[in-house]
């Protein structure tokens, strides 16, 4: 892992859903947030070392790159795809948007809860056990989302077991 430059080191970013509603079961809304990380990815502003994205939240460790402003991106990646998902509900079910009406002055809707979790990963150490975290979540017996990690889908586990990257959207830690 020495190959991470600590000095633009790594976070641990978990977003979650307004009240933890689980709206993030469905594959369209999960892409939502693929492609968003993924269009970030192709800017060159983030590197995305792992993922998974559970039915009520999300959990990334990325690193914002260098001459981008970390509060900037999770802002644009949490803007954007509360508009796309808020988008998708309108247009397949609008009965559930309305379970995302808000009484605030700025918005009428809210998708994500306000304040999400950023945590500087400044160890090797700390940044593995962060990525076991990830990639365990889906065999939880609560979530019960596969057997074994390399199962899910929307995780980073099978490129980091296969070392097959199906979304295109991963960095090696060791690369």
């Amino acid at each position: 892992m020495a190959d991470i430059n600590f000095d633009y080191h790594a976070q641990f970013f978990t977003a979650t859903i307004l009240e933890w509603k689980q709206l993030l079961t469905r594959d369209a809304f999960k892409d939502i947030i693929i492609n968003s990380l993924l269009f970030l990815k192709n800017e060159k502003s983030i590197v995305v070392y792992g993922f998974v994205i559970m039915p009520n939240h999300i959990h990334l460790i990325w690193q914002i790159q260098d001459g981008f402003i970390k509060e900037k991106i999770q802002l644009r990646f949490l803007k954007y795809t509360a508009q796309q998902l808020k988008f998708e509900l309108a247009k397949n079910s609008p009965n559930e948007l309305k379970h995302y009406r808000v009484n605030a002055k700025d918005r009428e809707f809210q998708i994500w809860e306000r304040n999400s979790l950023s945590i500087d990963l400044w160890t090797p150490g700390v940044f593995m056990q962060k990525l076991d975290y990830i990639h365990n979540n889906p065999i939880q017996t609560k979530w019960n989302l596969a057997r074994h990690p390399a199962d899910y889908k929307y995780s980073s586990a099978k490129f980091y077991e296969t070392g097959i990257d199906d979304l295109g959207l991963l960095t090696h830690h060791c690369a």
